[in-house]
């Protein structure tokens, strides 16, 4: 723990000078879609706006935890700066979550104003918002662990950049649209993205009456993806040391 800890510190001091462009890139994007699509989706139905507003959310998570940790770890591997972080008594699953908790530390505030802003502009209650404290860091974690692991296998950081923006955007289109509207193969395809499960849970939390059973299954389901996620993250990481 206290080697995570160390390692926690040393990555926030890294991206506070990245902060600023962090909480405004992230932010402002999902704001964006927020407005952008109030004028063009179906305002009447409650399950499009909640879906909307919970997709736009988690993508601020998404933003960093795939794209930025893509780009950051293809960096780290091209560069043969893994080797440090190889002799720290620390596992690589242990380095993957600590450096995306010290980039997400900048974007929870931009995840919470997003979340409020759609909540308020789609006409949600603000009740159940307390589920953001258990739904950003299960998302987080499952995605950071696939950014990470991007960034490890690709071949050239390009590469990791380019898998790190088509992952993203991937997260924002399966991330808003309700599954019932999405055609059957794509319906498969939401089934095994990760962030989809985290999306449901928080869409559930703008309803006035919500089904406990299955928040607690969605967000099962993220605890599992996010243990799996960092799993191959770590093996990734160690074959990268390695390599």
């Amino acid at each position: 723990m206290n080697g995570f800890a160390a390692l926690y510190g040393g990555q926030v001091s890294r991206a506070r000078a990245a902060r600023v462009p962090l909480l405004f890139v992230a932010t402002l994007q999902s704001l964006g879609i927020l407005l952008l699509l109030r004028g063009v989706v179906d305002t009447t139905s409650d399950t499009t706006a909640q879906q909307v507003v919970a997709g736009s959310t988690v993508l601020v998570v998404a933003f960093v935890a795939l794209n930025l940790l893509a780009q950051r770890f293809g960096a780290l591997r091209a560069s043969g700066a893994l080797d440090h972080y190889a002799t720290l008594p620390v596992s690589g699953a242990a380095v993957v979550l600590a450096t995306a908790a010290a980039y997400a530390t900048f974007t929870v505030p931009g995840a919470v104003l997003t979340a409020v802003v759609g909540a308020l502009v789609y006409g949600l209650p603000l009740g159940h918002l307390w589920l953001l404290v258990l739904v950003l860091p299960l998302a987080g974690a499952g995605l950071a662990g696939l950014g990470a692991s991007l960034g490890l296998l690709a071949p050239r950081p390009e590469l990791a950049t380019v898998l790190g923006q088509l992952g993203m955007s991937g997260v924002l289109f399966i991330g808003i649209i309700p599954a019932a509207r999405l055609p059957e193969v794509l319906r498969a395809v939401r089934a095994v993205v990760p962030s989809t499960y985290a999306v449901d849970a928080l869409a559930l939390s703008f309803r006035t009456r919500w089904d406990t059973g299955l928040v607690i299954r969605d967000l099962g389901v993220c605890v599992a993806v996010a243990v799996a996620a960092l799993a191959v993250a770590s093996v990734a990481f160690r074959r990268a040391v390695r390599a």
